[in-house]
C-alpha cells in the first residue's frame, strides 16, 4: 500500500510540474482595445501585406520603457505579416482601423524569446506595447 501511495504522490508531483511548465510556455497574446474607431468611420482594416505606419511605446512588465517612436516624431513603418517585426505584432495588429489604439501584452515566445534583445530586453521577457495605427498603405491588387 505504501508503494502505491508513494507512486501516486510522485505522479501527482510530476503532473503538477509539467502543468506549470506547459502553462508558462502556453501564455497567449492579449489584445486590449484602448481607442475604438466606429465601424462607419473605419474605411479599411489592416491585413497581411499592408504597409502600416504605427506609433508605439514598449515597456517591460515592471514599467521600464525600452523603446518608443513618439519622441522621434516619426511613426514606425513596416509590412504586416512579413516577419519584419516580432510575431506578437504580426498577430496583434491584424484587423485594426486607422486611428485605433491597442495595448498588446506579448509573451516571450511571440517576442524575443529566451535570448531577449540585450541590453534593454532580458531573455524571457513579456513585452507590453501601447500602439496606435496612423495609416494603412495597401497595394492595389492586380
Amino acid at each position: 500500500m505504501r508503494g502505491l501511495t508513494a507512486s501516486l504522490l510522485l505522479c501527482l508531483v510530476v503532473a503538477s510540474c509539467l502543468s506549470s511548465v506547459l502553462a508558462a510556455k502556453g501564455k497567449s497574446l492579449r489584445i486590449g482595445i484602448k481607442k475604438r474607431v466606429p465601424e462607419a468611420d473605419c474605411r479599411i482594416k489592416s491585413r497581411k501585406g499592408d504597409s502600416l505606419s504605427m506609433h508605439y511605446t514598449g515597456t517591460l512588465e515592471d514599467g521600464t520603457e525600452f523603446d518608443s517612436s513618439i519622441p522621434r516624431g516619426d511613426p514606425f513603418v513596416f509590412t504586416l505579416g512579413q516577419g519584419q517585426v516580432i510575431k506578437g505584432w504580426d498577430q496583434g495588429l491584424l484587423s485594426m482601423c486607422e486611428g485605433e489604439k491597442r495595448r498588446l501584452v506579448i509573451p516571450s515566445d511571440l517576442g524575443y524569446g529566451d535570448r531577449g534583445s540585450p541590453p534593454k530586453i532580458p531573455g524571457g521577457a513579456t513585452l507590453i506595447f501601447e500602439v496606435e495605427l496612423i495609416h494603412i498603405n495597401r497595394k492595389t491588387e492586380l
